[in-house]
């Protein structure tokens, strides 16, 4: 076993909450197995501390444990099969006392208890009922959960993205006092040697796609219905947060939006595609892809009428046919664990039955729903903005939107802006990935005169570059 926890470190661990790697109990249940439950589950996945004398509001609240109770709760998880050794250890924190019960990743897997297995999956503790779920899960031990295998060559005082993870902190409710390295250790993202796990490489790793050659997605837009001709190709790496907003933001350059505005309130943006439902597909093919799998990356692929986010591995063993839609099982379960630390994904299997009723609301064919070797979910594009009857092409309702977007833009711009400046401004509202050469030939004008014209937009706090020139995109700013 590691060495002890101190009263700092307890501090730390409280302070950052329950989660994959820690769970929080008032007092000694009044049945022993729940702990056992808790502490199989963590032996069967990174390890993880159970502290005893805390609230699930992260309030130190303090127990007394004696010698019967101790031995009792010993007995109790000397039940767990194959036998493993668990730390159990007061330790006087502001002058409570708070009991430790502590276990590493277990090197036997899989660890039962009454015959049963026990996972984590987030912060909670799952029993696996279904032959599909153990098979899963002892296909998952022989290789490692892949978010849990280490990363070879990365240097976390380099390679992290310092500010994503300040992000972090401030969603996940962290302290700031509290150190990154702290942060690292509590979450179990690093191993007892000190190389990082693959799961905090692509969660906060700078560029993980130079460890991990396929942690990217790959954004490309078709002519038509079908793959004949490519009219767009994005590839976006970094941290699985900024390719996620990334490729929002590719499709929201690509989709027809218009917008709601109420009274004097704000505007609100209809997507012809809802947010919500893509915002599930891609979250779900990133917590959820086989990382394994040295194949193929997460595809997203717009076409005139619809939408195919694709990404390796199908429909986990683990949930059946019947079970889809209504339970969840990562096999990420570390990525998936910091992402329900910032609340954007959900603890159980509801993600599905968002992603039908947005479709439902806004009047567009149920998702189609791919499951066999790679997992692909395909959703129709409306009528309209995919032009197939209407003869309407896309981007009509971002038009008919633009002179109301540009009146405002005007007023707020400090000086005159000439002709290039106001047409730049259109072909960025319109799409937020149009490129320095696309504006050129727009206008008529050369690189260099375009690269004049964005710059006094820079300057009139009008747009701005995000995320790198080369794979980033621009961002019209808005006052009030």
């Amino acid at each position: 076993m590691q060495n002890r926890l101190t009263a700092l470190d307890i501090l730390s661990l409280v302070q950052s909450g329950e989660g994959y790697n820690a769970e929080f109990k008032i007092r000694v249940p009044n049945k022993l197995k729940e702990l056992s439950e808790e502490i199989c589950a963590f032996a069967n996945a990174a390890g993880g501390v159970l502290l005893i004398g805390v609230s699930d509001t992260n309030q130190l609240i303090g127990t007394d444990i004696d010698n019967a109770k101790r031995s009792a709760i010993q007995n109790s998880l000397n039940e767990i099969n194959p036998h493993i050794p668990a730390s159990i250890y007061s330790i006087d924190v502001e002058g409570k006392s708070i009991w430790v019960i502590e276990i590493n990743s277990g090197p036997q897997k899989p660890y039962t208890l009454s015959g049963a297995i026990y996972v984590r999956q987030g912060p909670n503790t799952q029993k696996l009922t279904t032959v599909e779920q153990m098979r899963d899960f002892f296909q998952q031990a022989d290789r490692i959960y892949f978010d849990e295998a280490p990363t070879f060559g990365f240097d976390p005082s380099f390679n992290i993205d310092k500010n994503w993870f300040e992000e972090f902190r401030a969603l996940s409710g962290l302290s700031k006092s509290i150190p990154q390295e702290q942060i690292i250790k509590n979450l179990r993202l690093i191993l007892p040697n000190g190389t990082l796990k693959n799961g905090a490489v692509l969660f906060f790793g700078t560029s993980p796609e130079q460890f991990i050659e396929t942690a990217a997605i790959r954004c490309i837009a078709f002519e038509g219905i079908n793959k004949t001709q490519i009219i767009d190709d994005k590839q976006f790496g970094g941290p699985l947060i900024k390719q996620y907003k990334q490729a929002m933001n590719w499709l929201k350059g690509k989709l027809d939006i218009r917008y709601d505005i109420k009274g004097s309130g704000p505007r609100s943006e209809i997507w012809e595609i809802p947010e919500t439902a893509l915002k599930e597909i891609i979250l779900n093919a990133i917590c959820h892809r086989d990382y394994y799998d040295k194949g193929a990356r997460i595809t997203i692929e717009l076409f005139q009428d619809r939408v195919e986010i694709t990404n390796p591995g199908g429909l986990s063993s683990a949930i059946s046919p019947s079970e889809f839609g209504t339970k969840s099982h990562s096999r990420n379960p570390l990525v998936f664990g910091l992402f329900v630390r910032i609340r954007m994904v959900e603890q159980v299997g509801s993600g599905i039955g968002r992603i039908k009723d947005q479709m439902q609301l806004a009047q567009l064919p149920e998702p189609q729903f791919k499951t066999q070797g790679l997992f692909t979910v395909v959703v129709q594009r409306s009528v309209k903005s995919s032009g197939i009857s209407s003869g309407i092409s896309s981007g009509i309702n971002k038009i008919d939107d633009w002179e109301f977007e540009k009146a405002l833009l005007l007023k707020q711009a400090t000086i005159k802006l000439g002709k290039s400046a106001q047409i730049i401004l259109e072909m960025i509202y319109l799409n937020a990935f149009v490129t320095i050469p696309e504006m050129s030939n727009r206008i008529g004008i050369t690189e260099r005169a375009v690269e004049k014209s964005i710059q006094k937009l820079k300057v009139q706090g009008l747009i701005a570059r995000k995320e790198g020139e080369r794979s980033g995109h621009w961002e019209i700013i808005r006052n009030g």
